[in-house]
């Protein structure tokens, strides 16, 4: 899944005030005393650095969210709200200006000043060997000008609507404190020092990280004294850490023990209908793909993977209904498209798709395969709930229609090491976000090293009838006109069937009733100290 973020805004071009969005939302307020309780959180992932630019990925940012702030920042439906920045408007085409909050400080006294914005912005190309860079965000940015001591104005490139997205997911450093800094000073601890409501308190990669609250942080922090939390990719050893008290918190909720733990008096359920799409992403572009083979397991001389028809049948042997009701208990959304249901901007009026044995092997004939081919399907392990029986109903749906399928699944850094590298034909992934212009960006727009484009798209997958369109709408401030555009680009993903869209997973945490509640701060599944309460 990779991660959401950069896009959105959906207003037209009007004048200027009206772009300004004000602090209704986190106001400025002394921080909450730390309380005397600590919090034990069971997580299913762990992030791979504390770098906050090195990987763009669910688990990193929402780890990293609670140390450091981006200027502004989604709620639960979407909706644009202040951080750092406490107002921002829209000047013209290509000037955006923002007002930071007054006296935000760094964890270590620093004061936070425009200049630290164009740092960040200086930072992101320049970190190495970064697995799913920032760049994006950042690479249309042409200056930062400071106004005055609270107040900046960034100029695009070209014009940008949805600037104030790009900075959603882009946290704040320090000039001061960071320049030459390297993803070891972080990771390390040395330099994991942000603007956050927890302070880094200690970090062992893989096995758990400890916060404590930040005493000067500007706004309202939960009353924890401090956080402890562990990695476990064992779903089973997380909901037993929970019964047993040893855990106040889990998320990755098993589907199979949704119904038990919630009429367990002693627990509380907590859910958010995600933004996330979960999607395979077939090699449509090299003649020869890897773990592509004909029955007998010999290579074949060409991709089947580039025929369209090839892409339909696979889609049309997925029975994403039982996947859903079967496999996940109810516990997401059949797909209808690539993108999930928050996004506005997506396509409208679809249903679920639907199964077709039939056609999908008459497609496979018309394709030239009519005895099938053999195929391996790739997927992390511990990414999602259910997500090694997802890849396991899928690969019985393609046996059905004649393509003999294996499913491999690695560990997640693994997985998206080689997945980056090129190594596999097919895999399953996610992406979150609530704006189906960030969603085609990011992970099927053609993959440009100078703009910064498709830094997801992991098969080089290249459409001239998606990318004119979206082009189009990612400069364009007419609301009417940006949609229409980016359906346009959407349907044309959906014509030559890009990806094959699986189902919308819907997210759930269990914690100690009386002890804690967790309100979900966004639609991405963070699991984030910030949305932990005491009772």
């Amino acid at each position: 899944m990779d991660r959401r973020t950069f896009l959105g805004a959906m207003a037209g071009l009007v004048p200027a005030a009206a772009f300004t969005r004000t602090a209704a939302f986190a106001q400025s307020s002394p921080a909450a005393s730390s309380g005397s309780r600590p919090l034990s959180i069971g997580a299913i992932s762990a992030p791979n650095s504390l770098d906050p630019h090195f990987y763009q990925s669910p688990t990193n940012n929402q780890t990293l969210r609670q140390i450091f702030d981006p200027l502004v920042t989604e709620d639960a439906t979407g909706t644009l709200r202040p951080l750092l920045a406490e107002s921002w408007r829209a000047l013209d085409e290509t000037t955006w200006e923002f007002k930071l909050r007054p006296g935000i400080r760094f964890h270590d006294g620093t004061p936070l000043t425009p200049d630290d914005i164009a740092f960040t912005i200086e930072r992101v190309p320049n970190v190495p060997n970064s697995p799913g860079s920032f760049v994006p965000y950042v690479r249309n940015v042409a200056a930062v000008e400071v106004v005055d001591d609270r107040t900046f104005r960034i100029r695009s490139k070209t014009p940008n609507p949805f600037l104030d997205r790009d900075f959603t997911n882009l946290y704040i450093l320090s000039r001061k404190l960071h320049a030459g800094a390297e993803t070891a000073d972080f990771t390390s601890g040395k330099l994991a020092v942000g603007t956050g409501a927890f302070r880094y308190a200690g970090f062992t990669v893989g096995q758990q990280i400890e916060l404590e609250p930040n005493p000067a942080y500007w706004g309202r922090t939960p009353g924890w004294s401090r956080i402890h939390t562990r990695f476990i990719p064992d779903a089973g050893a997380r909901v037993a850490g929970l019964l047993s008290g040893d855990l106040d918190l889990i998320d990755g909720v098993p589907v199979q023990d949704v119904a038990h733990l919630t009429a367990d008096r002693k627990v509380e359920i907590f859910s958010v209908a995600s933004a996330t799409s979960a999607y395979l992403f077939p090699d449509t572009s090299r003649d020869q793909a890897p773990f592509v083979t004909d029955r007998a397991g010999r290579p074949l001389d060409r991709n089947p993977l580039k025929d369209v028809r090839v892409r339909q049948a696979l889609s049309l042997a997925i029975d994403r209904k039982g996947i859903v009701e079967r496999l996940l208990l109810g516990q997401g959304t059949p797909a209808d498209q690539f993108a999930p249901p928050p996004a506005p901007d997506r396509l409208p009026n679809r249903a679920p798709i639907a199964v077709d044995v039939a056609r999908a092997k008459k497609l496979l004939a018309e394709a030239g395969y009519p005895e099938g081919f053999g195929l391996t399907i790739h997927g992390p392990s511990g990414f999602f709930t259910g997500d090694v029986a997802v890849l396991q109903a899928i690969a019985q749906g393609f046996s059905r229609i004649g393509v003999e399928t294996k499913v491999e699944t690695l560990p997640i850094a693994t997985f998206f090491s080689r997945a980056t590298n090129r190594e596999f034909a097919l895999f399953l992934t996610t992406y979150a976000t609530t704006n189906s212009a960030e969603l085609l960006r990011q992970v099927v727009l053609t993959k440009n090293q100078d703009t910064g484009a498709g830094p997801f798209n992991r098969q080089r997958y290249s459409n001239p009838k998606l990318d004119a369109p979206l082009l189009a709408a990612l400069g364009d401030f007419d609301a009417e006109r940006r949609v229409a555009r980016i359906r346009d680009a959407l349907a044309a993903l959906e014509e030559d069937v890009g990806v094959i869209p699986v189902f919308y997973p819907r997210f759930n945490w269990a914690g100690r009733k009386g002890y804690v509640r967790f309100v979900p701060g966004n639609a991405f599944g963070h699991t984030n100290a910030v949305f932990a309460e005491p009772v």
